[in-house]
């Protein structure tokens, strides 16, 4: 009997000490990051300098640093010490191994369920003395109750409740609306966070609880430093992430902060005299900007206008507004896959924005000029521009097949959008038409006389593709109506071009298109030096035929005056554009 009670006994300590041991297995939560590349650098920094480090998820796409498991005796212990020796925040406290999911730092290391560890060493308390001296140390401050925490919530302000329902929408507990009011859907979103947290779960945040979600939801703005900066040249004041950006120059009327550093981010600081005219020239001109991608919202309203373009690389992002004759505003550029941060920051710059007196004078520049620079700012230029014309009163266009080849956006004179409504790969031509309605100065005629040997020609097209802003006449000779393997749909010039006038009308001296100007390389060849092929008219009038449309006919036997001619040929050519 004796023995079977010092069984059972013996089972029973054994039974509390592993029950005590499992109870006193806590952890020292140091940092929560929104992310799991933060999370693990953190963690990895944590190392570097502490023992016992280690991460693990927390749920709704947060991360966690903690250190231990410690006995809670000890961990109270090394949390005071770290606390005082300033190696951990001050917003740390102890967690339970149940507000911890999977780990991810170590790589490869599973250590939420295995006893605890020994304390570091120099954060133990030392052996007593003989003859110890009662001094009990002040614990740390309780946590507020909930009638405390209710009482301290009362004596915020409505902007600071909505800062709170803001920093909880951002963690991911609340949907409703940012309206100051904690109702039932804030109420339950602090007690979703609280629990992800390892708080009590009252539904009501603690003024300490507040501090760690603010905490929280200012920690993706770390490493940015974001101060205010004032530019007295500009007129404005404002947060600039001086850690990312620095002052290059002024260019009017922008002022340019370049990256400085790994992040590849720019800011622009808008400031000019102005009215509603200027804003919406404003407005129109960075649209033509590389540093404004074609996709993105745009709004124009009377007095301002937001610009955002995104690509595969960056976003963009315009906020301008006219006041009592000064336009003022900024553009933040920041690479794309960044978005939380990004419009964390982007709010931050808007809300400190300071209008403040005077704008950037127009001298304020440095004598760099280019036809291809606006304000020291590259302008959006196609990948290739090649020529076409108008083949009817709509705006319909023949071109080359080589200008539409692998675009995502084909242009007219730069600035009307046009969509492919026929690509003959075989014979080389494209029909795009506008999505907007056109008024050609003028429309092809196709010639309805057989060309003659040796007759005079001309073609018009853009042969520096864009860059002198109108089309330009280019006189030879028709040598040849076949091509030099006897192709019957094509005609061989004598005459000098260039890569832009490729897709451009030829034309008798009569004022009829004999045909389109073809690329200077057939066939993978490049030609001779003044031999040039056109696709002749029948072929052209066919690939119109599969769009549904019926050529222009003209008899143009009798030679018009070369002015006329010109007059014709350059009102009928267009600038085709092809855009990545």
């Amino acid at each position: 009997m004796i023995k079977k009670l010092v069984l059972a006994w013996a089972v029973l300590v054994m039974t509390v000490g592993l029950s005590r041991a499992q109870e006193e297995a806590v952890w020292i939560q140091v940092e929560a990051q929104p992310n799991l590349a933060t999370a693990t650098q953190r963690a990895r920094d944590y190392a570097a300098a502490l023992p016992d480090v280690n991460g693990f998820s927390l749920g709704g796409g947060w991360y966690g640093v903690a250190l231990g498991p410690y006995a809670r005796t000890d961990a109270e212990q090394v949390l005071r010490v770290y606390r005082s020796e300033g190696v951990i925040p001050r917003d740390s406290y102890i967690a339970l191994s149940s507000s911890f999911r999977q780990q991810f730092w170590p790589v490869g290391a599973n250590v939420l369920n295995r006893g605890v560890v020994q304390a570091p060493t120099g954060t133990t308390p030392a052996p007593a003395p003989e003859t110890p001296v009662v001094e009990t140390p002040a614990p740390p401050p309780p946590d507020e109750t909930p009638a405390q925490a209710q009482r301290s919530e009362r004596q915020l302000s409505r902007a600071e409740r909505e800062q709170l329902q803001i920093a909880l929408k951002w963690a991911g507990t609340y949907q409703g609306a940012i309206d100051g009011a904690f109702g039932r859907g804030t109420r339950n979103s602090m007690a979703a966070w609280q629990e992800r947290k390892g708080f009590d779960v009252t539904g009501i945040l603690t003024t300490k609880q507040r501090a760690v979600l603010l905490k929280d939801y200012n920690s993706v703005l770390d490493g940015l430093g974001l101060e205010t900066v004032r530019d007295d040249t500009a007129g404005i004041e404002m947060m600039l992430p001086t850690d990312v950006v620095q002052f290059d120059k002024y260019e009017y009327p922008f002022a340019h902060y370049t990256s400085s550093g790994q992040i590849e981010a720019t800011v622009l600081l808008i400031s000019q005299a102005g009215d509603q005219t200027t804003l919406f020239g404003l407005y129109d001109i960075m649209q033509t900007l590389d540093v404004v991608p074609l996709d993105g919202p745009r709004e124009r309203k009377n007095s301002s206008f937001v610009l955002v373009g995104e690509d595969a690389n960056r976003v963009s992002e315009t906020r301008v507004a006219l006041e009592d004759g000064m336009i003022k505003g900024f553009t933040l550029i920041w690479p794309a896959g960044d978005e939380e941060r990004r419009t964390r920051l982007i709010d931050e710059m808007e809300k400190s924005f300071v209008r403040l007196a005077g704008v950037i004078p127009p001298e304020a520049s440095t004598p760099e000029q280019a036809v291809d620079l606006i304000s020291g700012l590259e302008v959006r230029k196609p990948r290739l521009s090649r020529s076409g014309f108008f083949v009817d009163r709509r705006g319909t266009v023949l071109t080359t097949a080589e200008a539409v080849q692998s675009c995502t956006r084909l242009t007219l004179d730069t600035e009307t959008e046009a969509e492919l409504a026929v690509l003959d790969d075989a014979r080389g031509v494209a029909v795009l038409k506008p999505t907007s309605a056109l008024a050609p100065l003028a429309v092809a005629r196709f010639s309805d006389r057989a060309p003659r040997l040796n007759s005079e020609v001309a073609a018009s097209g853009y042969s520096f593709e864009g860059v002198l802003g109108a089309p330009s006449m280019t006189f030879g000779t028709l040598s040849d109506v076949r091509g030099l393997g006897g192709e019957t749909d094509l005609a061989r010039l004598t005459m000098e071009t260039l890569p832009g006038d490729a897709g451009g009308p030829v034309l008798d001296s009569g004022g009829g298109v004999l045909g389109m100007l073809l690329p200077e390389a057939q066939s993978g060849r490049a030609l001779p030096d003044g031999v040039r092929f056109a696709l002749d008219r029948e072929t052209l009038q066919d690939v119109l035929a599969q769009a549904g449309m019926a050529a222009a006919i003209t008899n143009s036997g009798t030679p018009i005056d070369p002015i006329d001619l010109s007059t014709e040929a350059t009102g009928m050519t267009v600038l085709v554009s092809c855009w990545d």
